[in-house]
């Protein structure tokens, strides 16, 4: 008997889907000329309705199709975020195959590896850089058969047919239908996996989290439980779309809720993109944050006494209303006060920053420091901490909006749950969000998630009689001094990088008798100190030498030892020289530090800090 073919099905409610192209099938029909994605082209504004978003996908499967793609083949994304990437992202789940993104920042040896370990069998690129990366490594690749390239200009290669451009694959499927695209759809298992989402590899090779259909619907549906966003809201997608947050509020969430995703220049233009699309819904990493506080600190070092004084006075009473808001507890004065505030700073501030319109706020990735979250409560940006891995789809806890508790990661997200292991302290979670396994690596996934499937997070935390997360650290980022005491050292450089003027701080001292900490400059912030002194510098690694400098940041180091218990003070510290940089491999993507990679390299650093001790 001759299987009859799953049907394509009317939705009452999008999130009832077993998928995210059904969703967007759905979004094509009832909704088309809606605008849902906005690309800034030549200092123009190019928008995409939902009708086309979804033909541009259909197009893009039938041209993989014509190209040899199967159900179960993997086609990794190696470009900047732009609607081509979430084209072909859709595409690609939509006939059953696995989507990989790469960060566009990979060097060549990452993007052979990635390739190489997932058994990609296309590649689209964004550009002539990207695609150098892959034909320098493409004799390692023996599972690759097309690069298929964005933005051609520039490229060489010899003609054979198997470099072809991302229009020449459209065309290729240019007859597809929208109806294609469902019966597609339809073919497709809530188990079945989507994508593959490469870990940040901070203690080793990147792990291949394979994600399903029915992890990026769970998420999509905690979304619509925890956002209050709609069709008119917008967000800005400028993180790289193939890490787990920017993935989850640039394609699951904007399909799934049907929001406008906009996509800018990228790179150095984040704070003018900002400011044009102004977003309602905003989602950083805390060094974002960071960066967003030490460019109203520069600001306001060059301003009048005057503004200086407003400055100071306004953010002060925006952290007493703060507190309040935190609580959902301001009476009627207090709102007449922050209007009143609002109209004397927090207005221009905010729109200066591209926050104006913000009213949902996220800061997720990695701790953030408490002094930098209440900065921005106080200018009115109800920022709220999210908590969650690649490993759980970004599913664990969420900050309420009506009881912000700065210093928690908020109670568990509809549909998790979130508990400490009593033996070690450390973080587990359970629920439809948990990921299917890492790709190729058995070993790795029995050690993740248990047989009663709580997934181990690798991270230290507890839980208050609210039901509130506080994370301490990574478990293997905890320092045990010679004296036997355990430091969370994500606190303490917390504390240090709350200063407009420290960049990174590293604090080192696993098995030694007291704390350190290599330590990196804020350019920008130190930069403009440094030429208000009349200080005169050329190189970052000239700025840092400064003796001047130097005691600048012994005062931030001696503040934020005030604020520690002896055993945590930083009794030394020595100043990077360089710019920490993923290519080095000091960094991951998303702005983490790879501890072993720095103790390695600076070890002759360190050493010199407990030389005598």
């Amino acid at each position: 008997m001759t299987a009859v073919a799953p049907q394509p099905r009317t939705l009452a409610d999008p999130l009832e889907a077993t998928s995210l192209p059904e969703i967007l099938v759905h979004r094509a029909r009832t909704t088309p000329g809606t605008i849902a994605l906005r690309k800034k082209m030549l200092g123009r504004w190019k928008e995409y309705d939902w009708e086309t978003y979804a033909r541009r996908t259909a197009a893009t499967m039938a041209g993989l199709r014509e190209l040899g793609v199967e159900p179960g083949d993997k086609v990794a994304i190696h470009a900047e975020n732009r609607p081509a990437w979430v084209f072909a992202d859709l595409a690609i789940q939509a006939m059953g195959a696995i989507s990989v993104g790469v960060y566009p920042t990979s060097p060549a040896s990452e993007v052979e590896y990635l390739l190489s370990h997932s058994e990609a069998k296309v590649v689209i690129v964004e550009d002539e850089e990207q695609y150098d990366k892959t034909a320098e490594v493409r004799h390692l690749l023996p599972h690759l058969r097309h690069i298929v390239v964005v933005d051609p200009r520039g490229v060489r290669h010899d003609g054979d047919g198997t470099v072809l451009t991302l229009a020449d694959v459209e065309a290729m499927g240019a007859g597809a239908t929208i109806d294609e695209l469902a019966e597609a759809s339809a073919r497709l298992a809530s188990d079945d996996v989507a994508i593959i989402v490469y870990t940040s590899g901070t203690t080793g090779p990147p792990k291949g989290a394979m994600i399903s259909h029915g992890n990026l619907m769970a998420a999509a549906r905690s979304a619509r439980g925890i956002y209050d966003v709609a069709a008119d809201d917008d967000v800005l997608s400028y993180l790289p779309l193939c890490h787990i947050a920017e993935r989850l509020i640039s394609v699951v969430n904007a399909v799934g809720l049907g929001y406008r995703v906009n996509f800018g220049e990228g790179g150095d233009a984040l704070l003018t993109d900002l400011g044009e699309v102004q977003p309602t819904f905003f989602v950083g990493v805390p060094r974002v944050w960071e960066k967003m506080l030490a460019a109203v600190e520069i600001r306001m070092g060059d301003a009048s006494w005057l503004k200086r004084a407003v400055y100071r006075f306004w953010k002060s009473q925006g952290t007493r209303l703060a507190r309040k808001r935190m609580r959902d507890a301001m009476n009627p004065f207090d709102h007449v006060w922050y209007a009143l505030g609002w109209a004397m700073l927090y207005r221009s501030t905010r729109q200066k920053l591209g926050l104006m319109r913000v009213r949902n706020a996220v800061s997720g990735a990695a701790p953030i420091s408490p002094a930098v979250l209440e900065y921005f409560w106080a200018l009115g940006v109800p920022v709220r901490e999210v908590y969650g891995q690649t490993e759980n789809t970004a599913q664990a806890t969420m900050t309420p909006a009506g009881d912000v508790r700065i210093g928690t990661v908020g109670v568990p997200v509809p549909g998790a749950e979130v508990r400490i292991d009593p033996a070690t302290g450390e973080i587990l979670t359970r629920g439809s969000g948990t990921f299917v396994g890492y790709y190729r690596n058995p070993e790795a996934t029995a050690e993740t998630v248990d047989s009663e499937g709580w997934l181990h997070t690798g991270d230290v935390g507890v839980i208050d009689g609210d039901g509130f997360l506080t994370i301490t650290d990574r478990m293997k980022d905890i320092i045990i001094t010679a004296g036997g005491k355990n430091i969370s050292p994500s606190e303490i450089e917390n504390k240090l990088k709350v200063s407009p003027f420290i960049r990174e701080a590293i604090v080192v001292g696993d098995g030694r008798k007291y704390l350190t900490a290599l330590i990196g400059i804020e350019s920008d912030t130190v930069g403009n100190w440094a030429t208000r002194k009349q200080i005169p510098y050329t190189t970052y690694a000239d700025l840092s030498a400064k003796p001047e400098v130097e005691k600048l940041i012994a005062d931030v180091v001696a503040e934020a030892n005030v604020e520690l218990a002896q055993v945590e003070t930083i009794k030394a510290f020595r100043l990077l020289q360089k710019e920490l940089d993923q290519e080095d491999g000091e960094m991951t993507a998303t702005q983490k530090v790879k501890r072993a990679a720095i103790a390695a390299e600076f070890a002759d650093l360190i050493d010199s800090m407990y030389k005598g001790a």
